[in-house]
């Protein structure tokens, strides 16, 4: 392996941890557990993991641990940070006993099911400490749902006397190991499963998970770029940049940048859809702060956009969402037919009245972006839309309009940009590698401890990395019923930008000074050498959530 400067630094880092998880650990039982939502429903479900206690780790008497074997899955995209979770799990499984072996199921759940995988041992898990990327292993996207494939993963498991699996992933990941969890506890079989929250969008979070793994870096690498962007938009003073940003399901990286660069219009899809916008009311604001930044002769600017931001407009959610259910139900109909148009008019036909109304208004590129194959969950994979595109092409017929009607007297000139790869395997920040490796430690001690049907849970983050409080959280008591696939199902509620809390306010209390004046930030790059104050700092978001 061909190693950079930086990578062979960043291997003698050691991560900081909690204090219980520096020596022995006792286990402290909390209050029985329940759902979200949906309560009788994710009971039935889940009788054997339902109502489990959060758990909590406080230092404890040494306890001989018998050998044991475990086998760890990365699923899902990559996110900073996941070769540190190895870590932190392969030093406190060896730390348990020295006998115990951890085994790397490779290219994702599929190598669960397909038996491929490869024993981590300290020679290899050594070479990739707080390195980026999910190469040690590899990552993949098969979703564990059929019967047949829980049978085959058990018998390769047994095969390797592997008695408990550590999946690491986002929402419907762990999802899906709480439905393994509980198969394989109503089968008796000797199996444990535990979760580990990782996801760079921000959206697995709530009172016990503060943070998903990958967030902090992710939104670091971005607000770079951001940076680098805005101070070259200062410096030519005539371009408009429009920037999209990972965040399917909700808008947690585009704040968080804002509130790291102050860009001058940042769209958030959950305020969106809270004031029942249209796609023309967001275009019109933006061309709107165009126009009064080109009063005080300043043609340029940045707006930062998610992802998912078409998913939040109503009437494109009430389209998708029907799109999402037809096409499930008629998949092979429509890829049998030749040209897009025979598709959209296909499409169309199948569609309520007003859907198809908004349908067929839509320029054909992105009616066509809409039809694209479904990702694994049956969602339309918005980062194939290109909508940093479409609102610079709505904006610039907006402004037009306004420049024939005497209110716009500037130029415009519009730049598309859409991060996403460039974030997901960064090496990761200090607190990503300390996180990551407090939740590979604590998932070794739930192991150890005989638990199943957890997450790993590291929380009290905005202190210092010694105050962290360690423990597991059942995944149940996240859950609520959702459509999948035209069908309700149990999965993780995902965690929105919620428009009352501190981090969205203290952007809604200076967007508009931000919009008008050039107050740009520029962070620059990760420091991972140097003082706490620059190097160890958490996101923003965590900050003003925890008033500090």
């Amino acid at each position: 392996m061909i190693k950079s400067a930086l990578q062979i630094a960043r291997e003698n880092y050691v991560p900081k941890m909690p204090k219980s998880l520096q020596g022995t650990v006792k286990v402290v039982e909390g209050k029985k557990t329940e759902s979200v939502a949906d309560q009788a429903e994710i009971e039935k479900m889940f009788p054997h993991t339902y109502g489990m206690p959060v758990l909590s780790f406080e230092a404890g008497a040494a306890a001989d641990k018998p050998a044991m074997n475990v086998g760890v899955i990365l699923s899902g995209g990559q996110a900073p940070g996941g070769h540190n979770v190895i870590s932190g799990l392969f030093d406190g499984l060896k730390k348990l006993n020295p006998e115990n072996k951890l085994y790397g199921f490779l290219g994702g759940p599929g190598g669960l099911v397909d038996n491929q995988y490869i024993e981590l041992t300290a020679d290899l898990v050594d070479h990739y400490r707080n390195t980026g990327g999910f190469d040690i292993i590899g990552s993949g996207r098969t979703k564990l749902e059929e019967e047949e494939q829980y049978e085959q993963g058990l018998a390769n498991c047994k095969a390797l006397n592997i008695t408990a699996l550590v999946i690491i992933g986002g929402d419907d990941s762990n999802t899906n190991a709480c439905v393994l969890a509980e198969y394989y506890k109503n089968k008796e079989a000797e199996m444990q499963v535990i979760g580990v929250p990782k996801t760079i969008d921000g959206d697995l979070k709530n009172e016990m998970i503060e943070t998903s793994f990958g967030f902090d870096t992710a939104c670091k690498v971005y607000s770079e770029l951001i940076g680098n962007i805005q101070r070259d938009a200062n410096s030519a003073k005539k371009y408009w940049h429009f920037i999209k940003l990972m965040g399917r399901s909700a808008s947690h990286i585009g704040l968080e940048c804002a509130l790291q660069t102050q860009p001058n219009v940042t769209i958030i899809s959950e305020e969106v859809e809270a004031k029942q916008q249209t796609l023309d009311d967001v275009i019109t604001y933006v061309a709107n702060v165009v126009a009064k930044r080109a009063e005080n002769g300043d043609n340029f600017g940045t707006v930062l956009i998610p992802e998912g931001l078409v998913e939040f407009i109503p009437a494109m959610k009430k389209l998708i969402s029907e799109l999402n259910d037809m096409l499930a139900h008629n998949e092979e109909a429509v890829n049998k037919l030749e040209s897009n148009k025979e598709k959209r008019e296909f499409v169309a036909e199948k569609l309520s009245d007003e859907s198809r109304e908004v349908f067929v208004s839509l320029p054909n590129s992105i009616a066509n972006q809409l039809m694209l194959d479904r990702d694994p969950h049956g969602n339309v994979q918005v980062s194939l839309i290109e909508t940093e595109k479409l609102l610079i092409d709505m904006v610039k017929a907006k402004l037009k309009k306004m420049k024939k009607a005497g209110d716009f007297k500037g130029k415009f000139k519009g730049q598309p940009h859409f991060f996403g790869y460039e974030g997901r395997c960064a090496a990761p920040s200090n607190f990503d590698a300390d996180y990551c490796y407090s939740l590979g430690c604590t998932a070794s001690m739930l192991i150890g401890e005989g638990k199943t049907g957890y997450m790993a849970s590291v929380r009290n983050l905005t202190a210092s990395a010694d105050e962290w409080i360690a423990g597991g959280v059942p995944v149940t008591m996240m859950m609520n019923m959702e459509r999948r696939h035209g069908q309700m199902k149990a999965v993780i509620q995902k965690a929105l930008v919620k428009l009352n809390d501190a981090p969205f306010q203290k952007y809604a209390d200076n967007r508009e000074e931000w919009a008008i004046n050039t107050q740009y930030i520029y962070p620059g790059p990760i420091q991972y050498f140097g003082p706490t104050e620059v190097c160890d700092l958490t996101t923003k978001t965590l900050k003003y959530e925890q008033g500090k």
